[in-house]
């Protein structure tokens, strides 16, 4: 098994498969800016000036803490809300990370297949010296 492994490392494929991590870390990190800073804030002006990030629904306000001099009386309430806008701004990121991810399949499938283009058919193999034989008995016979 542990040789197995040493092939394996030797290969090459998990080099690959380490800078095809990277790679989609860093692209991920491109697209959220790219639809964060550059595609919702115009599309949020267009709408009336809305920040989709700030988009939410608040199902309870925060409620701040109630101090009697030092003493607390009712404790600091952190408000609850259902962040739609930052999921409207994931699900716009998984769509071009997803399309490219298309793309990039597409492309490399449409290079692989023009490389492993099939090899013209052989030409027949000649008939061997009996079929040969036959052959002319055949025609002998129809004249």
């Amino acid at each position: 098994m542990l040789k197995e492994f040493k092939e394996f490392i030797q290969k090459g494929n998990v080099l690959e498969m380490a800078v095809g991590f990277i790679m989609a870390t860093y692209f991920g990190a491109i697209v959220k800016s790219l639809v964060n800073d550059i595609i919702m804030p115009p599309i949020g002006r267009l709408l009336g000036g809305v920040d989709f990030a700030e988009l939410k629904m608040v199902i309870q306000e925060a409620v701040p803490a109630v101090m009697d001099g030092e003493n607390v009386i009712t404790p600091e309430t952190a408000e609850v809300a259902i962040m739609y806008g930052n999921f409207i701004n994931v699900v716009i990121t998984f769509v071009i990370v997803a399309f490219t991810v298309f793309l990039v399949i597409k492309m490399y499938n449409n290079y692989l297949k023009k490389k492993e283009e099939p090899a013209p058919a052989p030409a027949p193999a000649e008939p061997s010296e009996d079929i040969k034989l036959l052959m002319e008995i055949r025609d002998a016979l129809k004249k």
